[in-house]
């Protein structure tokens, strides 16, 4: 039996009730970001600053913390998360706040995230100046190192959030005072409009009527706006779609209502407004438009100025005003309510309604995620709810329209000219406004295309159609560039990255159902716009034509300008173009089950993928793979001279991420790409060579599509699996460890070195240790026992390689598992997390880990494509069926067509 949330899944997709239209997708830091940026030289984080965030009206978007805060000892009203700018923090933006998500479901019908606030004044200024003084290879200075976690001197402040219907959102925070001694502080519950009435008219928007808020009752609040909160972008879902023109012209048919509860001793908050505007006295010595100003409740609860809010009661946010005074270990509830005005309950609250309500809906993401996470211990299963959990809070709504930005608003000063040919300029197309899956709310509160493009994997286990509707997304044309190329981010849309989106796609076209009743619809909508991809890849980026890349993925190649000249030859660049030609040959596979007109593309996706493995291992010069060695470098190209550059980095690991099987039996099933493969097989047997073959009878022929045949694929793994190289203790490392007394250095005009560092040496890169993973599979499903490994080198225990890739996860999981002693690799030696109940169960999803010791580094909540650890614990691959997936799924019978 399909458990409710899988019901609400269908009801949302079918559009009989929205569901997502409420959900977590306010940034947690709009400030310091491209969007808002309208400086000349193009400095982001210096044109808006976290001290003027508080004062300034956002033009794109809003931040927030999960509820305003007051210790009675920080110089700031606590609204939004603190941390260090690019030029700041010693590996740059550096969010430093301690905040966890801790569970969602998909449709957000119950959600709950914690907050640790401390109760000492907030080190704003020693953070800062500790981490300016460390240099890049030193630890950064986190929260936890200033003590101000000493004693347990802080807050814990847990958010719950519980739909009673998809207009019916109920919230309570749970306010605890962890420390030794009795402690006050000040919770402003807010609601407030994004600003639209700022910024004038232009071609793509109208004026819109202001919206309002304002009190009618003890408690009660009337929110109007003219869309019933649709264009409300921290909460809304797909707020702009060319395909569902009437979200955007919906009528206003009555407001909702926020009520706030009184606190727990019976005493009814103060209710404050005011208006989300710009200070521009405080920031700029110019007249205030309106009175009451956006950082009014800064300047009421911590000045102490009763003449910053409006005594009449109204405006464009609001805050409930509570002051609790907790002994040492207690608790204090506070509750609030959001409905609609058709749904306006009997008795807004009441503990015995909330508790149930929340209690049910609890009970059914359990009942939800019981279905998806296997029978795992209570450890695995903590980290994988987590891991999913962290997926679905970083949602964002996303609004960034690259011409209306690029000539700015009429009612504002103009934007410095030579703005119009400077960054993202030539994305004029470019409109985004939609709720997209970024990969951190605070470091990276923007999308990432190719981190999109692994978030969408374990998404597609929680909800299909949001996985489906992300991929389609970035391949329409008010994203995708006229040329072909996908936007990649706002910092710079025309950088380019892994082209792994055809590699995401078909994999949520796999999880969309069981053989014969998957979403072919979905498959072929999106192998079209992939085709334009594909030739903008070949065009662009083929520079000598001779199917050998550039283009600035990993590594080394994102030195910029060599020191020698030339350019580079990339043997990652070059492999991914293999596998982006075998992912795009087994769609056209798929497709052709249906129209036979999809076997030619997959004769010439086969064809160039046999050019491009041919290229990259030539002997002569122009190939990339090292045969003394036994490994794939990127060459420098200068003068008609070619050399290599032998750092053994994850650069000569992509080229083992191509495998696909085809079997003969399959194949004939395509008669016209049978024909042309075998005539190639016999004709053109200088690149067939390539191709590995394997039989077990006439019936049982087999063929192996990789860019590394079976001997090279051996000698690569003894670099992979090797403890003094790549092999680390907690999965594959980026650069092996070989570097650490044998750095390589490039010399030229300038120099360039490259040395082991064990904290920025683990891959930065989760979903390539996951693609690594998973070819390893597909290689064991094709060799079988014919092909063991030594597993580690040296060791003399020799693995299949189906075991290798269990051996590896294993690894890879270990990360966040506790030891015996309660510490988790991620976390390191920390002992908070290990020994303080109010910590162990607590878990990071880190950018990248520590090469040697596993501890998280990078972005703390960067749960995109780490989230992909939910999917290795699964270990599905083990079945037997799932082997058969790992091959090409082209076999597959009587697939039919499901509705987006």
């Amino acid at each position: 039996m399909a458990s409710v949330e899988r019901k609400r899944l269908r009801e949302d997709k079918l559009r009989v009730k929205n569901w997502k239209r409420w959900g977590p997708y306010l940034a947690e830091r709009q400030w310091g970001t491209v969007r808002e940026d309208y400086s000349e030289d193009g400095n982001c984080w210096n044109h808006l600053t976290h001290e003027q965030s508080r004062s300034r009206a956002y033009r794109w978007g809003e931040d927030g913390l999960l509820v305003a805060l007051w210790n009675t000892q920080d110089p700031i009203l606590k609204e939004r998360l603190y941390g260090l700018t690019g030029h700041e923090g010693n590996h740059g933006e550096d969010c430093k706040e301690l905040y966890y998500y801790l569970d969602s479901t998909p449709t957000h019908s119950y959600m709950k995230a914690l907050y640790k606030y401390p109760q000492s004044p907030f080190p704003y200024a020693n953070l800062l100046e500790e981490n300016k003084k460390r240099w890049v290879n030193e630890p950064e200075y986190e929260l936890q190192d200033t003590g101000i976690f000493d004693e347990n001197r802080y807050f814990d402040v847990s958010a719950e959030y519980c739909k009673n219907t998809p207009n019916d959102i109920l919230v309570r925070y749970i306010i605890t005072n962890r420390g030794p001694e009795k402690a006050s502080v000040h919770v402003l519950p807010t609601i407030w409009f994004r600003n639209v009435w700022s910024w004038g008219t232009n071609r793509y928007c109208y004026i819109e009527p202001k919206p309002k808020l304002f009190q009618v009752s003890v408690g009660k609040v009337v929110c109007e706006h003219a869309t019933l909160g649709i264009d409300q972008g921290k909460l809304r879902q797909n707020s702009f779609n060319a395909d569902n023109d009437e979200d955007n012209n919906v009528p206003n048919v009555g407001p909702f209502y926020w009520e706030v509860d009184v606190d727990p001793q019976g005493v009814q908050p103060d209710l404050l407004f005011t208006n989300n505007d710009t200070n521009n006295e405080h920031l700029y010595g110019t007249p205030n438009k309106t009175r009451y100003v956006k950082d009014a409740f800064h300047n009421y609860v911590i000045q102490g100025d009763i003449t910053a809010v409006n005594p009449q009661r109204e405006g464009t946010k609001c805050a409930a005003h509570y002051i609790l005074h907790l002994e040492p270990g207690q608790k204090a509830e506070i509750r609030t309510r959001l409905y609609y005005v058709r749904e306006m309950p009997q008795k807004t609250f009441g503990k015995a309604f909330f508790d149930n309500v929340f209690s049910t809906r609890k009970q059914e993401a359990d009942r939800f995620y019981s279905e998806v996470i296997p029978n795992k211990s209570r450890n695995e299963i903590e980290v994988v709810r987590q891991a999913y959990a962290g997926l679905m809070w970083t949602k964002q709504f996303y609004y960034y329209v690259i011409e209306e930005w690029l000539q700015g608003d009429s009612t504002q000063p103009p934007p410095p000219a030579c703005r119009y040919w400077g960054r993202n300029s030539d994305w004029r197309h470019l409109f985004n406004r939609d709720v997209i899956s970024v990969p951190d709310k605070w470091e990276y509160p923007w999308y990432a295309s190719w981190d999109l493009a692994f978030h969408m994997i374990p998404m597609a286990t929680l909800d299909i159609q949001f996985a489906k509707e992300q991929l389609i997304l970035f391949l329409r044309e008010w994203y995708m560039h006229p040329n072909g190329q996908i936007p990649a981010y706002e910092f710079c849309f025309e950088d380019v990255n892994p082209p792994v989106h055809a590699y995401s796609v078909l994999k949520v076209y796999k999880s969309s159902g069981p053989k014969g009743k998957r979403d072919i619809l979905f498959l072929a909508r999106c192998f079209h716009k992939l085709i334009l991809n594909f030739t903008w890849w070949i065009n662009r980026k083929d520079l000598e034509g001779k199917n050998i890349f550039s283009g600035g993925f990993l590594g080394l190649d994102n030195i910029g300008p060599l020191p020698t000249g030339g350019f580079l030859a990339q043997a990652d660049a070059t492999a991914w173009m293999g596998f982006f030609c075998s992912i795009m040959l087994e769609m056209s596979l798929i497709l052709a089950r249906r129209d036979h007109i999809y076997e030619d593309m997959a004769s010439k996706f086969f064809e160039h993928f046999v050019a491009i493995v041919d290229a990259i291992n030539k002997k002569d010069g122009i190939g990339l793979w090292d045969d003394e060695e036994g490994f794939y470098y990127d060459h420098v190209r200068n003068n008609q001279q070619t050399y290599p550059l032998k750092i053994l980095s994850m650069v000569g690991l992509v080229p083992l991420f191509s495998s696909l099987v085809l079997k003969e039996y399959d194949l004939k099933k395509y008669p016209d790409f049978y024909k042309r493969t075998k005539w190639f097989l016999e004709h053109r047997k200088d690149l067939a060579k390539s191709i590995s073959f394997m039989s077990q009878g006439e019936d049982k022929k087999a063929y192996l599509l990789a860019i590394v045949s079976k001997e090279k694929l051996v000698r690569v793994l003894k670099h992979i699996l090797n403890e003094e190289e790549f092999l680390s203790r907690y999965g594959v490392r980026s650069l092996s460890k070989h570097h650490r007394e044998q750095p390589f250095t490039l010399h030229g005009n300038n120099s360039y070195s490259v040395r082991y560092e064990p904290g920025e040496s683990e891959s930065k890169l989760f979903g390539v240790n996951y693609l690594l993973i998973e070819n390893l599979y597909r290689y064991d499903y094709f060799y079988g026992d014919s092909l063991k490994v030594e597993c580690p080198t040296g060791s003399g225990h020799y693995m299949r390689l189906r075991d290798v890739a269990r051996f590896l996860s294993d690894r890879l999981t270990d990360i966040f598992l506790p030891d015996f002693k309660g510490y988790r690799p991620c976390h390191g030696h920390n002992k908070k997390y290990a020994k303080d109940p109010f910590f162990k169960r607590l878990i990071l999803f880190y950018e990248y880990f520590n090469g040697d010791t596993g501890k998280g580094c990078g972005a703390s909540h960067q749960t995109g494509w780490t989230a992909l650890v939910a999917t290795l614990f699964k270990h599905l691959f083990e079945q037997k069926q799932e082997y058969e997936s790992m091959s090409s799924d082209a076999g597959s019978e009587g697939e039919i067509s499901v509705d987006m």
